[in-house]
């Protein structure tokens, strides 16, 4: 009797500790032509339409407390007017406290994208009209129950995804005239795990959406650089960064249908190295029901896929990190590169969003600026570029062994009196921004 009773407690315990709780946002919500002026249809209640592509609503008080130490986000795209594959993504905007509305381009508004997904080739005439995208999102509890954050700011859920109803397919049988392009439904579904610790209390956002190009016009590789400066008032310990990132551009030779590896540095230290994609698609055809170009009739190998592909039609992308266990009070400067991007045709880009969570201070979410730096060519044959919208300052030239070489204080460096190998540029930037470049010299 006693073992009856000690199994019925536990058992009860259990069903108590992950007692599950869904927080609905959207349902079924009707996204319209990005590219047409906004439309004034009516918006569910409580719910605002930023643009076109994007809608927002804030979460209540008790929506906020609701959420546990386990949370699963679940997003739904359903097919319309749009049969193409388009981008997508769920971000969670830092509005100040008590902003009954907000626009799109407000400055005083903080995001961070928590969730990207692709859409497939949908036919909104052909079933599945419907296509669901999962992420396990435990780190935001921290945001929803943090009470310094939530004091100062309203934390409101923004769902997207930019499409045309006149695609580049066939247009889809029913849509003559129509300018609805995708459905969209959001809901987190939480419980508690007790042996789970989380121990974020704070949340930095630095690029939400922010695209990297040919800025310069050029199809040279080698100058796609990315920096993002931030200042830590005191150290911090356990500091986790999120990454998500997608290239695109699918004309010839564009970035979508070549693999290449991407680099993020973090004060001069290589700290992630990947390379998008390299998955099967197989498993997301049935979601591509509108006959295209990259599925085609037959069953594709999974090195088929993985020789080309950055991403499937019809998938979630993966969120990405890593974590440094402590960061130093002062500037620090995040690189982002992607050494071998061409934007062949001076087309495409690759869509970039971070943020940062750590344990020990309260950071602040408005000591981050960015700067593009363009650093060309590269591999060269005698001198190297160097563009910035920051002042530059000084550029030092060093052998791989360390050895220092050069310092100039102007934007070209003259490398061709050196023989060919590795150099290091450091380069050092109005405002104290400072970073390392490796060039290569043939």
């Amino acid at each position: 009797m006693r073992k009856i009773l000690l199994y019925l407690m536990i058992f009860i315990g259990f069903c108590k500790s992950t007692a599950q709780t869904t927080v609905n946002v959207f349902s079924q919500i009707v996204f319209y032509d990005g590219y047409a002026a906004n439309v004034s249809d009516p918006v569910p209640a409580n719910t605002i339409r930023l643009a076109n592509f994007r809608y927002t609503k804030k979460l209540t008080d008790s929506e906020l407390n609701s959420f546990h130490n386990k949370i699963q986000m679940n997003v739904k795209i359903g097919a319309l007017c749009d049969n193409y594959d388009r981008i997508g993504g769920v971000h969670i905007a830092l509005v100040p406290k008590n902003q009954a509305s907000y626009t799109l381009n407000d400055t005083t508004v903080k995001r961070i994208e928590v969730g990207r997904y692709i859409t497939p080739f949908m036919n909104k005439n052909i079933s599945p009209i419907e296509v669901p995208y999962t992420y396990q999102v435990d780190n935001l509890y921290s945001i929803f129950s943090n009470m310094t954050l939530r004091n100062s700011y309203d934390i409101w859920v923004e769902l997207d995804v930019f499409g045309v109803p006149y695609a580049a397919n066939t247009q889809v049988a029913g849509c003559a005239g129509r300018n609805d392009v995708f459905a969209g439904t959001l809901d987190f579904v939480t419980y508690n795990d007790p042996s789970l610790i989380t121990a974020y209390n704070n949340l930095l956002p630095l690029l939400d959406s922010n695209e990297l190009n040919n800025y310069n016009n050029t199809d040279q590789t080698g100058q796609t650089v990315r920096l993002v400066n931030f200042n830590l008032t005191q150290s911090t310990d356990n500091a986790q960064f999120f990454i998500i990132s997608t290239p695109h551009g699918a004309n010839t030779n564009g970035e979508e249908y070549v693999r290449r590896q991407n680099f993020v540095s973090l004060d001069n230290n290589q700290v992630l190295t990947f390379t998008p994609g390299g998955t099967s698609c197989e498993p997301y055809r049935m979601y591509n029901t509108q006959g295209n170009g990259i599925y085609g009739t037959s069953v594709h190998s999974t090195s088929w896929w993985t020789s080309w592909n950055n991403w499937c039609p019809g998938d979630a992308v993966p969120i990405r990190s890593f974590t440094t266990a402590t960061l130093a009070a002062g500037n620090h400067t995040l690189k982002y590169e992607v050494p071998s991007a061409v934007f062949y045709g001076q087309d495409g880009r690759i869509v970039l969003s971070m943020y940062l969570q750590s344990t020990s201070q309260q950071l602040s979410v408005k000591d981050v600026s960015t700067v593009d730096v363009a650093i060309f060519p590269n591999p060269t044959t005698d001198f190297v570029n160097i563009r910035s919208d920051k002042k530059l300052r000084s550029i030092s030239v060093y052998s791989t062994e360390g050895r220092k070489l050069n310092e100039v204080k102007e934007s070209k460096v003259d490398l061709s009196a050196y023989p060919a190998g590795v150099y290091i540029l450091d380069i050092s930037l109005e405002g104290g921004m400072q970073f390392k470049h490796k060039i290569v010299k043939k």
